[in-house]
């Protein structure tokens, strides 16, 4: 049985929840919360619950728990769970990828930014994976993630670059495996807010769902909450207010990148989720505001592309390495940043 990487699936994972909130009474007595829950909210079995928790969507007092916690008086529950998935039947449609590299086991894809990797709550059309089983048939899917075609991990709905697709069962399994035991080598490339005061370093630091707001990662650096998360970044070009980084995964959390970037006090430019889409360095002047806003207008996205992938080739066991070129949005931006400095 093949083991789903921990890199997760979801985009906007938020959306697929249903969410609940019990504050407890101030006479209940001391159980165990997989019970209690299971028992408060309709229709919910309690493994429904276990998982929920395992996925660190069942908050008290704003913190996980883990399952054996026994609730106590008036302990506040937040409780986000998995709404029933929509039929899982991907509709194929004809949308042009561009592949850099397929055999009969694999392909690898440049996917552009914009586009949703699978469906899910408000991108149903217009997903790689309809675009995927339009072009080929018969793609295997990883067991508890039927809806998902070949998909053995995820970006992004706004980050460009590299994924790698199965097309049989021969190399789902082994292409999982790798993304699980973190063996596949990941490059991203991002622009960043501010100079960076090294030319490498390394960002250690559990990353986990904010209590504030489900749809955004926040970092805790004791280990309290979150999954253990590393990424190795240096410096490839600096720009005056910006840096040019490329960054490479020990680890494959969501938003990982995003996240550990913010943490150090470089949000990836015009990310709008984690405080890019502001002037974080630079002038006051008028005219340096328009060349931002014309830089947002540009690329109106989080600077974060996937450059490369390297791995073992799940059936001839040979090493598979391939690059993505930036594409032209950010490619014209790091163009407009060169002539800034270069003439300002």
């Amino acid at each position: 049985m093949s083991q789903q990487p921990e890199e997760e699936f979801e985009e906007d994972e938020l959306e697929l929840f249903e969410r609940h909130r019990i504050l407890v009474d101030k006479g209940q007595s001391l159980v165990r919360i997989d019970k209690f829950l299971s028992e408060k909210i309709a229709h919910v079995t309690r493994n429904k619950v276990q998982q929920a928790i395992d996925n660190e969507t069942v908050l008290v007092n704003g913190k996980t728990v883990k399952a054996n916690y026994k609730i106590k008086p008036l302990d506040d529950i937040q409780v986000f769970m998995d709404k029933p998935r929509r039929d899982t039947e991907v509709i194929p449609e004809d949308i042009p990828l561009d592949i850099i590299y397929e055999d009969k086991y694999l392909l690898l894809v440049n996917k552009p930014p914009g586009m949703v990797v699978h469906p899910a709550h408000g991108n149903w059309n217009g997903t790689l994976a309809n675009a995927l089983v339009y072009h080929f048939q018969h793609l295997p899917e990883m067991k508890g993630n039927e809806g998902r075609p070949g998909l053995v991990h995820r970006i992004d709905k706004d980050t460009s670059g590299l994924l790698v697709i199965a097309k049989s069962e021969d190399a789902m399994t082994p292409l999982a495996s790798q993304f699980f035991h973190h063996s596949i080598d990941r490059t991203y490339v991002a622009l960043v807010w501010g100079e960076l005061p090294e030319d490498s370093g390394t960002i250690t630091g559990h990353v986990g769902r904010s209590a504030k707001d489900r749809k955004v990662m926040d970092v805790f650096p004791d280990g309290s909450q979150g999954k253990h998360a590393v990424t190795h970044w240096k410096v490839l070009q600096r720009l005056r207010y910006v840096t040019l980084v490329q960054c490479n995964l020990e680890t494959g959390r969501t938003h990982q990148i995003r996240a550990h970037m913010k943490f150090i006090g470089h949000p990836l430019f015009n990310d709008a989720m984690y405080g890019g889409d502001k002037i974080r360095k630079g002038t006051q002047f008028a005219k340096y505001k328009s060349f931002i806003d014309n830089c947002f207008s540009l690329m109106p996205r989080q600077a974060l592309h996937a450059m490369s992938l390297g791995f073992v080739h799940p059936v001839t066991k040979e090493r598979i390495y391939y690059e993505a070129p930036l594409p032209d949005d950010f490619k014209g931006v790091l163009q407009k940043w060169e002539d800034y400095v270069k003439y300002e």
